[in-house]
């Protein structure tokens, strides 16, 4: 079935919400076209797929849209449901999956871009803020290998990008990950040995170059 369809993603490499769509793909084993967005000019087919928020990521499943990153994970998890299960079979699994996707949705990504775009008092308030996010999230992980306990899932779909700005965190927060998180650090080390993890993060120095040139537009430096 798969094969034969085709999958379009409007993709951008630093997103972390590109990314849980890269590895939601990876993990089901499809083969899709992945068109990367300049979102400084987007382009008129993102406009016209995404015409609400004119933002990525875009899959794009035999010409009609789908938006916005754990909606369509749960898309691509109901429609090819032949492998690789994201969210649990029973509705109070995934009534707790979902929370903590939202969970993560609301705090991470909305606390860490005020610490990357912001000085001072609102920076470092910023960072005590996501500390105890993190510190949260380790608790809810707590001695499981995963965030639904033995494989690979939902949860850790949505939180696993953000790996990728651990190394802008501690620098422009100046903590360390590895010592204030450390169960969270072996999670994402067990999540990078899933090739369909490793193979669609973006590189952390890559993520923080990045970072720094939307501070310096800003003028956050």
């Amino acid at each position: 079935m798969a094969e034969a369809e085709q999958l379009l993603l409007l993709d951008l490499l630093p997103s972390p919400f590109a990314a849980r769509v890269r590895i939601a793909l990876a993990e089901k084993g499809l083969n899709y076209e992945s068109r990367e967005e300049d979102l400084s000019n987007k382009s008129s087919l993102l406009l016209k797929m995404n015409p609400v928020h004119k933002q990525i990521p875009v899959l794009i499943h035999n010409g009609r849209p789908i938006c916005e990153s754990m909606v369509i994970v749960q898309y691509i998890d109901e429609v090819w449901n032949h492998k690789s299960p994201l969210l649990p079979s029973d509705p109070y699994g995934r009534a707790h999956a979902r929370f903590w996707a939202d969970y993560i949705d609301k705090k991470i990504y909305p606390i860490g871009r005020m610490l990357w775009t912001s000085k001072g008092e609102v920076k470092e308030a910023s960072k005590k803020e996501l500390i105890e996010c993190f510190k949260i999230l380790e608790g809810e992980l707590g001695d499981k290998p995963y965030f639904g306990g033995e494989r690979f899932g939902y949860i850790d779909l949505a939180l696993i990008p953000f790996y990728s700005f651990f190394y802008t965190f501690e620098t422009l927060g100046n903590f360390s990950v590895v010592v204030e998180f450390p169960k969270l650090v072996d999670w994402a080390q067990r999540c990078l040995l899933k090739e369909s993890v490793s193979k669609s993060l973006c590189d952390q120095r890559n993520v923080y170059e990045t970072m720094l040139g939307i501070r310096k537009q800003l003028g956050a430096e």
